[in-house]
């Protein structure tokens, strides 16, 4: 028994050292674009500064990986989180949209904000100057609900 245990250890120990050589595909950061949520709708520096702390790691070209994504398998399931992020809402592209999911965007990061789903927890672990206090979120509520009148209009 003591001899299985000793081998497994092993086992456990050469995959993990095994797994740092396995390369993986980060988010690469591109130039800002007008497409670029800030940019495309000059928001201002407050605002910027909130959603920039508290969205664009996970979900926009502009990550800042922190020291720890380069130690496997953390890296790997930071870069999934992310992939994951983008799909659902990529910040650096939100210029592109068309006015009818640009609203459909900004009701359910409203929601989002409002039942506390994002930042996500495991996230402000780590992050803890990514969170939303009650005067950040209605900032950024009340940014949100001004874009989605003037996306009616």
């Amino acid at each position: 028994m003591k001899k299985r245990l000793k081998l497994s250890l092993w086992v456990v120990f050469i995959v993990l050292v095994g797994i740092q050589f396995v390369p993986v595909q980060r988010n690469e950061i591109e130039p800002v674009t007008n497409a670029d949520f800030i940019e495309h709708y000059e928001s201002p520096v407050v605002i910027g500064n909130i959603i920039r702390a508290s969205c664009y790691d996970c979900h926009s070209n502009q990550t800042k990986y922190p020291w720890y994504s380069n130690v496997q398998p953390i890296g790997f399931l930071l870069q999934n989180h992310i992939s994951e992020g983008k799909s659902e809402l990529n910040l650096s592209e939100f210029g592109l949209l068309s006015n009818r999911m640009k609203r459909t965007k900004l009701k359910s990061i409203l929601s989002q904000i409002d039942n506390d789903k994002m930042p996500m927890p495991s996230y402000l672990f780590l992050h803890s100057e990514a969170k939303l206090d009650s005067l950040k979120k209605t900032l950024l509520v009340n940014y949100f609900d001004s874009i989605l009148v003037d996306i009616d209009k």
